[in-house]
């Protein structure tokens, strides 16, 4: 029995579904998630899911938030537990107060409870048996009949789920009403065996406005159409495979001539993540936008062809979808933890340009600008997403287009121009000292423009040349195009204090929305913090100003080593004391309260009086 008083909450809880891989409870889940979506209410749903497929523990947990808050909060405050393997470590991670759904056809101990919870039983599997004689169809309706016993005890509407189920299995009658007929049997015995609502209610809202709900990977693809990508190269590896995927059907819809139904682009999965880059480096120097999407162990195979896009100057464009590292790491765990490895990948003194959208709505965005900036710089772009943006529904704003926007090739050297008298056409020739040279697409002009590819030393005219000078002047125009890349990517954006401070905040990319909470969280303390959000490398000037004009500065990261912090320091010549490195990497997302705890905890001791100063 509870001595602890019921968590009460409407609009604001957090829960976790956990349940065993390949059981089928993705769906049922998912339609969770999106009933209350349709009740006008945000959320913000995980999967975490393992690198094997089936078997092995899965866990969906979806965060309710009428106040918006799309990062993830920390603790459950109901959990539904399914896997027997979990139990106990499900039940340990339940908040005092909070509540615990489970199959109780079969009798538990009272040694696998805690008294400070509610316990909610619902004898899942013996109505399943009761229903249905076909294995199978017991576990999966098992699902659809506990989303329907949830459905009661939230206080969802019924009709909406129904709907959800409607649109899932349109054309399907028999699957659409023996799935709504599973939702009831729960309902039904949830409401007359159950005390319903609990303490934590769904009441309808209208906070969801116009907003989208989306995978990253999937909007991603879709910038990439937008963007002009007639190419994708790609091998599989998790969590970057749907982004191929996403392309596919992307290009399905919309790269099909309307007259012809002929197809106009190439989708090819190589034998290897080396084959693909390949392809994509030789159809970007044909005049294609080739890209490819990957994850960090196909970084690593990559990062000589990298190299030679970077030194032969040939645009192209990475989707790196980083998850855990290193070697095979954790396939399914989100991290941010290629940033070293990405901005100077490849051997030899290298420096890459590197996007870091927060949302969708920004990998949408920044998708489709890594092909302007490849072309227009002519270097490898890599578009740095994580699990935890691009396997994951988001919500957003939603994907706007420009239909008069012009694609920006960059320096391209015409016919035309070449036949202009005293036209003087060098393929590293910088004639403007931004350091971005002209080049020519093949073919250009039967007698004028054409020059030999290569990855070795070569001058000015791409002849090939060991001169130690040239090689020099070579490697720093390379320096003078990097530096120009400063103001062609997106600035960081910045937001201050409601009181002056001396310290601020550093974040990026998937941390953000658990940053923007994680400041409420301090501020409650009373803990004031200017914060800046960092979204391409090379880094602005406004990067520098901003560290100088505080004492501390907090690098909220995803990873052990503190890659972003490095790479300010290495990049500013900066002290690195002055940057405080806050680093989760467990493989879960960050959580506004383990950013708020762990910076919170370091200005506290900030304003403890030393004890020498106390004395004297």
């Amino acid at each position: 029995m509870s001595v602890q008083s019921p968590i009460s909450s409407v609009n604001d809880f957090v829960v976790r579904f956990a349940n065993v891989n390949g059981s089928g409870s993705a769906s049922a889940n998912e339609l969770f998630a999106r009933s209350i979506l349709r009740h006008g209410v945000p959320v913000s749903p995980r999967n975490i899911f393992p690198s094997n497929i089936q078997g092995l523990p899965t866990w969906y947990e979806v965060r309710v938030t009428e106040a918006g808050h799309l990062g993830a909060r920390g603790g459950v405050d109901l959990m539904v537990a399914m896997n027997p393997q979990t139990w106990d470590k499900d039940v340990a991670s339940i908040e005092p107060g909070g509540y615990l759904f489970y199959d109780s056809t079969k009798p538990m101990p009272t040694s696998k409870f805690r008294s400070d919870i509610t316990v909610i039983g619902v004898p899942l599997t013996a109505i399943t048996n009761s229903t249905y004689t076909d294995p199978r169809q017991r576990q999966l309706f098992k699902n659809i009949i506990y989303l329907g016993a949830l459905c009661a005890l939230l206080d969802l509407d019924p009709k909406l789920v129904e709907q959800l189920i409607g649109e899932q299995y349109k054309g399907k009658e028999k699957l659409l009403s023996s799935n709504v007929h599973a939702l009831h049997l729960g309902r039904d015995w949830a409401l007359q065996n159950l005390k319903c609502p609990i303490g934590l209610q769904v009441k309808k809202s209208d906070k969801v406005g116009e907003r989208i709900f989306i995978e990253g990977n999937s909007a991603a693809a879709l910038g990439a159409v937008y963007g002009g990508a007639t190419v994708c190269a790609w091998y599989p590896i998790t969590p970057s495979s749907s982004v191929a995927e996403a392309f596919t059907s992307h290009c399905k819809k919309l790269r099909h001539d309307p007259a012809t139904g002929k197809a106009k682009y190439a989708i090819v999965q190589g034998e290897d993540e080396l084959a693909s880059i390949g392809i994509v480096i030789g159809a970007s120097w044909n005049g294609a936008r080739a890209f490819t999407a990957t994850s960090g162990p196909g970084i690593s195979l990559m990062t000589e062809f990298i190299g030679l896009s970077y030194f032969a100057e040939i645009p192209a464009v990475i989707m790196n979808i980083q998850r855990a590292g290193p070697s095979t790491g954790m396939p399914t765990r989100t991290q941010q933890c290629d940033i070293i490895a990405c901005a100077y990948a490849s051997h030899g003194d290298t420096k890459h340009v590197l996007l870091f959208p927060e949302d969708p709505a920004e990998a949408f965005e920044f998708a489709a600008q890594s092909f302007d900036l490849a072309e227009r710089l002519q270097t490898m772009i890599f578009l740095m997403l994580d699990l935890d943006i691009g396997m994951n529904h988001r919500l957003c704003r939603p994907l706007k287009w420009d239909d008069a926007r012009q694609y920006d090739r960059g320096k391209v050297m015409t016919a035309e121009m070449l036949d202009e008298p005293g036209r003087d056409f060098g393929r590293y020739l910088d004639v403007d000292g931004d350091g971005i040279p002209y080049r020519t697409y093949p073919g250009t002009h039967p007698t004028k423009g054409s020059f030999f590819t290569r990855g070795t030393s070569r001058d000015r005219y791409a002849r090939y040349s060991e001169e130690g000078a040239i090689y020099a002047d070579n490697m720093q125009r390379l320096v003078r195009k990097f530096e120009t890349a400063q103001d062609m990517v997106p600035r960081p954006l910045q937001a201050n204090a409601a009181k002056p401070t001396k310290y601020g905040v550093i974040y990026f990319g998937s941390t953000s929305p658990a940053m923007d909470e994680a400041i409420g969280l301090l501020e409650s303390r009373g803990h004031q913090l200017d914060r800046m959000r960092i979204r391409a490398f090379p880094f602005h000037s406004s990067v520098a100003s901003f560290i100088a004009d505080h004492d501390f500065v907090y690098v909220v990261e995803q990873n052990r080593d503190g890659q972003l912090r490095q790479l300010i320091v290495n990049e500013n010549d900066i002290d690195p004391v002055r940057l405080v490195p806050i680093l989760h990497y467990d493989g879960t997302p960050i959580t506004a309260r383990f950013i708020a705890n762990a910076i919170g905890d370091h200005q506290d001791h900030l304003k403890v009086t030393p004890l020498r100063k106390a004395v004297s």
